[in-house]
């Protein structure tokens, strides 16, 4: 479990050619529809640990609709919270669900993509996609540093140039989450296979912050990353629950 630590200072990057938001890059159009791993729309049943009363006052923000949508068995949240529907800065934190419900881990600042936040993510809109996606497969220019997760450690995770706010992109993809928006799960986070069509993005990831907003991404500090994918556990599930604090509210 990640111990809990608190608030860092912003630092993220803008990503571009091998992920956050690089949907336009993707060599493979696939017009199949998602599958259920991909957009964890799965109510809650009523054999869950916890009723859904109790998880929504325990989801800080998190109204009923969108809390219909995290599946029954999962039990760690990655809740990112939009400061706005146009800001590219937001917090994230991580939730495990106890036998008294959701119990807060770590809470962190972090970027996501400069114009905020769309339900209806299109490759370079610069939103990130509003939403409750799988987590299964992680990767990075660095070795894996102790995660359960499925890791590809590779040369292909680089990000050359500058950020939004000049700043360097270099380390960007030491180490990355994929999100299981528009991507097949189970493959590394550098597979362009795209079930919704390229033209809705893709290559959204939680990765290393560099000081500025994403092309679609969330970003946290790089020591935080490191923590995050030791603690996330397939067998626990866990899905990220994305978007401004309005969107989420539902």
């Amino acid at each position: 479990m990640i111990t809990r630590i608190p608030s860092v200072a912003l630092v993220a990057a803008s990503v571009l050619l091998t992920g956050c938001g690089g949907g336009a890059l993707a060599a493979t159009d696939h017009a199949s529809a998602p599958t259920p791993a991909s957009s964890s729309s799965a109510s809650p049943s009523p054999s869950s640990e916890i009723s859904a009363e109790a998880a929504a006052r325990q989801l800080p923000g998190v109204g009923p609709k969108m809390l219909a949508r995290i599946p029954a068995t999962t039990e760690q949240v990655v809740l990112v919270t939009g400061r706005g529907a146009n800001s590219p800065l937001s917090t994230l934190a991580l939730y495990e669900r106890t036998d008294d419900g959701w119990e807060q881990t770590v809470s962190l600042a972090a970027h996501n993509a400069l114009k905020g936040w769309s339900d209806h993510h299109m490759a370079g809109d610069l939103r990130s996609p509003i939403g409750v996606y799988s987590l299964t497969d992680a990767g990075g220019l660095l070795k894996d540093p102790g995660t359960k997760l499925s890791y590809d450690h590779g040369s292909g995770f680089v990000s050359p140039g500058t950020g939004f706010e000049g700043e360097p992109l270099a380390g960007s993809f030491d180490y990355v989450i994929a999100i299981n928006y528009n991507r097949q799960p189970g493959t590394s986070p550098l597979d362009w296979t795209r079930p919704l069509g390229s033209s809705r993005g893709g290559g959204i990831w939680i990765h290393v912050d560099h000081g500025g907003p994403t092309h679609g991404c969330v970003s946290i500090a790089e020591d935080h990353m490191k923590e995050l994918l030791r603690t996330l556990d397939p067998a626990r599930h866990p899905v990220i629950v994305m978007g401004d604090a309005a969107a989420l509210d539902h």
